[in-house]
């Protein structure tokens, strides 16, 4: 199947007044990444949001080896110009919880990055593969040095956050209170408000956070 075939296919696929069927996208992908995905990863052009995200799913479903796999999440990325193909792609690759340094290592080379997709994915691949208590402490770190110029790598920092207060709480509150936090003022507040919208989050804990902001 060559990439005008993709897009035939695409374009056939069931649509919701949202926009394109996920569940039948994800189907089409898992297709692909048994079958076609080194024509489908060589030729995509990545012309549109639907060619994208299919592109992000295939890569999480490929079953090739991880120095492969690095190399089309490394190729694809500055592609990534949304939030719903960043996270897609970043939730997706669940490889990283069997090669953790390695795509840890991978990631560190995105640490320093003034992009906001960039940073994002570094956010958004430890909030979804790394909150274990080998990397707890390592991804606080990095989550603390991230850029956060950006509204969407702002959003993805406060996730992440978030998330680490739903799973390790004390972690969580002991950074968000410690003077050593470096969070700019929107996203430590941004994280404030995901912290208690989050269901994952205790009513104790919710509370406490209240009474923190940074003005």
């Amino acid at each position: 199947m060559n990439l005008e075939d993709i897009k035939n296919k695409i374009s056939g696929i069931k649509r919701t007044k949202f926009g394109i069927s996920i569940p039948e996208l994800r189907k089409f992908a898992r297709y692909i990444a048994k079958n076609d995905y080194k024509v489908f990863i060589e030729q995509n052009d990545n012309s549109s949001f639907e060619l994208k995200l299919l592109h992000a799913f295939v890569i999480g479903y490929i079953n090739d080896n991880i120095d492969n796999l690095l190399k089309y999440f490394e190729d694809f990325i500055p592609f990534v110009d949304d939030w719903a193909i960043n996270d897609s792609l970043c939730q997706n690759f669940r490889i990283a919880r069997k090669y953790q340094e390695k795509v840890w290592q991978f990631l560190m080379k995105y640490k320093e990055s003034k992009k906001e997709f960039e940073s994002r994915i570094v956010a958004v691949i430890m909030l979804s593969h790394y909150l274990n208590d080998e990397y707890i402490d390592r991804v606080i770190d990095v989550l603390d040095s991230l850029n956060t110029d950006d509204y969407y790598s702002q959003m993805g920092v406060a996730w992440a956050v978030a998330t680490i207060m739903g799973k390790y709480p004390q972690k969580g509150f002991d950074y968000l209170k410690s003077d050593n936090c470096n969070l700019d003022r929107v996203t430590y507040n941004k994280s404030l408000q995901k912290i208690r919208e989050s269901l994952k989050v205790s009513d104790e804990i919710k509370q406490k956070t209240k009474i923190m902001r940074k003005t």
